[in-house]
């Protein structure tokens, strides 16, 4: 399951893996940011904010989760990874080879700088 909040004014989408990730969890995504998108052409961040990643609930939430990466990757600026997991604070070092997004990791505890990173300009 995992939570989610846009913050419109920043053009950030939070999201908040509470327990295993559903395939219901990207569709809920996807009808929150893609209007978002279609607005004003990306967004500039995502912070994911997980102390520990839960999983996937089954091979359709892995799809869906495959899915979601494929068709809005180009659409995000940045990616940050608020995590003290070992799985998801690798996950920038991966992430470059397939998306297009500038991905950092950051400590669990660093959640406000992760945003202030998301919220800067391009240089």
């Amino acid at each position: 399951m995992i939570s989610h909040e846009l913050l419109r004014d920043r053009g950030i989408l939070i999201v908040k893996p509470e327990g295993p990730l559903e395939k219901t969890d990207f569709e809920a995504l996807a009808r929150e940011v893609d209007p978002y998108i279609e607005a004003h052409g990306k967004l500039n961040g995502l912070l994911i904010s997980a102390k520990l990643f839960p999983g996937w609930k089954d091979f359709a939430a892995l799809v869906s989760h495959l899915r979601f990466v494929k068709n809005h990757h180009q659409k995000i600026r940045k990616v940050a990874a608020v995590t003290d997991s070992g799985f998801l604070s690798i996950m920038p070092h991966i992430a470059t080879h397939f998306v297009d997004a500038e991905v950092q990791h950051f400590d669990y505890r660093d959640k406000d700088r992760a945003l202030d990173w998301l919220s800067e300009s391009k240089g």
